[in-house]
């Protein structure tokens, strides 16, 4: 199985058509950037996109959360160096509409609200995605949402967290069995 393969299985298995940036990264190229021009991920920034995360696959008593698994440094790495310039916009002008909803309907920072409110705020961005998404044409540019949302998914199920403590992981060298039997609430088996 080559890579683009395996990464296009994992998008089909995350429930996601495509990644944003997955041929940049699959290729092994770097897409034209103007480095006078590159996000500004400061620490602040990544903890942010950490508690994002976090909210979208938190910690549960099997496994541990997105913030475990540094996301938000998996999304630096794939945001500055695989993301189109146009992409790159649209995600940094997500994080500041993110927290711009917050103060709105909150009072707060999202880093400031509890567990409740913060997955609260990231729902009802998730309909308004979801009403984007409805009426998008081909051609218009990608909800940041979005974006935020498949690179936490990737990020995390790609990680060694997420394969071996959030899905089932065999370690090779292992016998092949193409079918195993699967009970409803049973992890997902790590494609990795």
């Amino acid at each position: 199985m080559t890579r683009r393969e395996a990464i296009s299985r994992t998008a089909f298995l995350l429930g996601i058509p495509t990644i944003i940036g997955a041929e940049a990264f699959i290729s092994g190229c770097t897409p034209k950037r103007n480095i006078f021009n590159e996000p500004d991920f400061s620490p602040e920034k990544i903890a942010f996109l950490d508690e994002v995360g976090e909210t979208i696959l938190p910690t549960t008593p099997s496994s541990p959360g997105a913030k475990a698994a540094q996301i938000g440094e998996f999304m630096k790495v794939i945001v500055t160096d695989c993301y189109e310039e146009n992409d790159q916009k649209i995600f940094m002008e997500g994080l500041g509409q993110i927290n711009e909803k917050s103060r709105q309907d909150f009072g707060k920072d999202f880093v400031e609200l509890s567990a409740e409110d913060k997955l609260t705020l990231l729902n009802s961005i998730h309909d308004e995605m979801n009403a984007y998404n409805d009426t998008k044409k081909k051609g218009d540019p990608n909800h940041y949402f979005s974006l935020v949302k498949q690179l936490t998914l990737w990020g995390y199920f790609t990680s060694e967290i997420g394969s071996t403590k959030a899905l089932n992981y065999l370690p090779l060298p292992g016998k092949y069995e193409g079918c195993i039997p699967y009970q409803k609430g049973d992890k997902l088996w790590a494609a990795i």
